[in-house]
């Protein structure tokens, strides 16, 4: 496999110190792992704690910044980031007013974040938590007990971002990140294997010809492998998997999510069909997101979120946000 790297040993530290040179408005401690906004800690704001294994670009690094995360941890590629890096930076940015860490749902995310909170409190830090935990396509994983946390994560940080950014209190939320979740359901589907630095190829073989419905982020087996599809069939199949699990009686937010290697021409497409499902089944859209958002490397595929959302939602997803991978109203 081609990539364009030094030595897979080194290749979260290179990508932090060119993000430190892309945005020198952000505070990346290179050394230990830890990408802070540059204000921070910023006085009586909550500060939005969260992180996981590099190869989800921008998650995490990408979204600190006014409006959403006050810091953000990268483990190894695919790999936890370890409680020393949480515990620093939830010291970095707490202002006193509590911190909230924000934790998908995989097995040693949920571990070391679970220590990094006790170690915080145990330095006087108020720490609350939050599991990310939307995906419908299977019950248990490789990676996780119970259902995996991926696209909606960007749902969760945005918004609850939005509350701490006007001061709302650390009950508050956590509260709203909760309901975010909540009502957040996801789905996902790979068209080719990803590969990972370390191993120089892909990571599961998906012979051609076949789609995997309902991966996960690392390349974790779905609900099935099916013949190739085409777009429509491929919405068609997704959105009636989210509507089975989630019923919204209120508009929602929409992710169409690239997996890091299907470009913008067909993503768009996908949502265009995507569109035409939930018109078809005659849920009300309020906002839609097109990109690569949450993604697994160089997999070439798309995922769909889909987020119930009220008036406060919608208004704290439309408050202005500044990050590298996430920006409007500034």
């Amino acid at each position: 496999m081609k990539m364009l790297i030094n030595v897979a040993e080194t290749v979260v530290a290179d990508a932090l110190r060119g993000m430190a040179a892309a945005h020198p408005e952000l505070a990346v401690d290179v050394e230990n792992r830890v990408v802070i906004r540059g204000d921070a800690p910023v006085a009586g704001k909550v500060a939005l704690v969260s992180g996981g294994g590099s190869g989800h670009e921008p998650l995490h690094g990408g979204f600190v910044g006014p409006g959403m995360l006050s810091a953000a941890c990268p483990g190894e590629v695919f790999t936890s980031p370890v409680p020393d890096q949480m515990v620093r930076a939830a010291a970095a940015v707490d202002s006193g007013a509590g911190v909230l860490f924000i934790v998908k749902n995989y097995t040693g995310d949920v571990l070391n974040f679970d220590m990094a909170a006790e170690l915080a409190e145990d330095e006087g830090i108020q720490v609350a938590k939050v599991l990310v935990n939307d995906d419908v396509a299977v019950t248990d994983s490789l990676y996780t007990a119970g259902r995996r946390g991926t696209g909606a994560t960007l749902f969760v940080e945005k918004l609850a971002g939005a509350a701490a950014e006007e001061g709302m209190p650390l009950e508050r939320v956590e509260a709203i990140a909760r309901q975010v979740n909540e009502n957040s359901r996801s789905f996902g589907v790979a068209l080719s294997a990803c590969s990972t630095p370390a191993k120089g190829s892909p990571t599961f073989d998906l012979p051609a010809g076949e789609l995997e419905l309902g991966v996960g982020i690392h390349g974790e087996p779905g609900r099935e492998r099916r013949a190739m599809m085409t777009s429509r069939e491929i919405a068609d199949y997704t959105v009636d998997v989210i509507l089975q699990d989630l019923d919204p009686s209120d508009p929602v937010l929409v992710l169409v999510n690239g997996m890091g290697a299907t470009p913008l021409l067909e993503l768009y497409g996908f949502n265009a069909e995507v569109q035409r499902v939930l018109r078809e089944r005659e849920v009300p859209v309020a906002r839609t997101l097109v990109g690569n958002y949450v993604t697994s490397l160089d997999m070439a595929g798309a995922s769909v979120t889909l987020c119930q959302v009220d008036q406060e939602m919608l208004r704290l997803w439309d408050a202005p946000v500044r990050t590298a991978g996430l920006r409007w109203g500034m």
